[in-house]
């Protein structure tokens, strides 16, 4: 009895901070709705980011305000931003910096890169080639770069936000699955509707932009990661989740006829964002807990760049996202 009644006490009073911490949600989302229309999938995916601190691709043809949308985001933090726009030509020391000799001394200095930056927008990522993205696996997963022997620990938080183009192909690189892999969410973005579309032409042609205002500090932002792993879990969820990625390597496991259109599976990783964006998914709904459908809402989006497709995939133009309608369909939902 006294154990139940502790229990409760937890659940009210993280019900209670939930409510506390959710009007940051309906501000940011308030001032980012002064310069995008719609586009609320897309938005959300930034806040879950931005509220566990996970890196996040978004992928979208020319023109559908991705980069507006990450700008925007940034402008509602107190935090430091950065714009790096990728491009072929871009080496290693354009991104983390590098060792610069003075002679009057007879010494090296640091001169630290752009990435010393709280939020950073690549843009155009997959436009760089190798040595580049991989000067950036480092910073993505260990939050420290190294620069000669040294190396430096980056700003906390450390969020990169990166866009690219999936129709052109001239000039862009493939980016290697390590550096995927360490994205925890793919963001595919669509066109908007015929009334959003009206309402964008009628903002941008005809009356004066209004801007963003910031409304979100770095410690509010860590009180808000530390609340979203208290979202309480139930283990045959956890369960639920772990099934979903082991069908993903192993599909005849339960009985899912696609072993021949997938190569490589989904990684850990994907397993330990399932449930950290899952959370966070509930958090933005205001709820205390997690359900299945919440799941099943951001699961796309943590393993679609995560399934390598045979060749024998790509000819029959089955892509990654029906791959794991199929596993819905499949994986019992507790």
């Amino acid at each position: 009895m006294a154990e139940e009644l502790k229990q409760k006490s937890s659940i009210e009073e993280l019900k209670q901070r939930i409510e506390e911490k959710h009007i940051f949600v309906n501000s940011i989302k308030n001032e980012i709705g002064n310069v995008l229309v719609g586009q609320r999938e897309l938005v959300d995916g930034l806040l879950m980011g931005l509220f566990t601190k996970g890196h996040i691709l978004i992928e979208g043809v020319p023109g559908l305000a991705k980069t507006s949308a990450v700008k925007a985001l940034a402008e509602t933090v107190r935090a430091d931003f950065k714009r790096i726009q990728f491009t072929p030509d871009l080496l290693p020391a354009d991104l983390i910096g590098t060792e610069i000799y003075r002679p009057k001394v007879g010494d090296f200095t640091i001169k630290k890169g752009p990435v010393f930056h709280n939020i950073i927008l690549a843009d155009e990522i997959n436009r760089a080639p190798s040595k580049v993205q991989s000067a950036l696996l480092e910073a993505m997963q260990e939050q420290q770069v190294t620069i000669g022997e040294n190396t430096f620990q980056l700003p906390d938080p450390f969020l990169v936000l990166a866009t690219q183009n999936p129709i052109e192909q001239e000039g862009t690189y493939p980016l290697p699955e390590a550096q995927v892999d360490r994205f925890m969410l793919k963001l595919i973005i669509d066109y908007p509707s015929k009334t959003e579309e009206k309402e964008i032409m009628k903002r941008v042609g005809f009356e004066d932009q209004t801007g963003v205002s910031q409304v979100i500090d770095p410690l509010q932002i860590n009180e808000i990661v530390s609340l979203i792993k208290d979202i309480y879990v139930d283990e045959k969820l956890k369960e639920y989740i772990v099934d979903l990625v082991f069908a993903t390597r192993d599909p005849e496991a339960y009985r899912i006829n696609i072993s021949d259109y997938i190569q490589f599976g989904a990684s850990p990783r994907a397993t330990i964002f399932l449930s950290l964006v899952a959370r966070a998914y509930a958090f933005l709904q205001g709820r205390a807990y997690v359900t299945p459908q919440d799941v099943k809402t951001i699961a796309p989006d943590v393993l679609r760049h995560r399934i390598i497709l045979t060749y024998e995939a790509e000819a029959e133009d089955i892509t990654a996202d029906q791959i794991i309608g199929q596993i819905f369909d499949s994986v019992e939902v507790p």
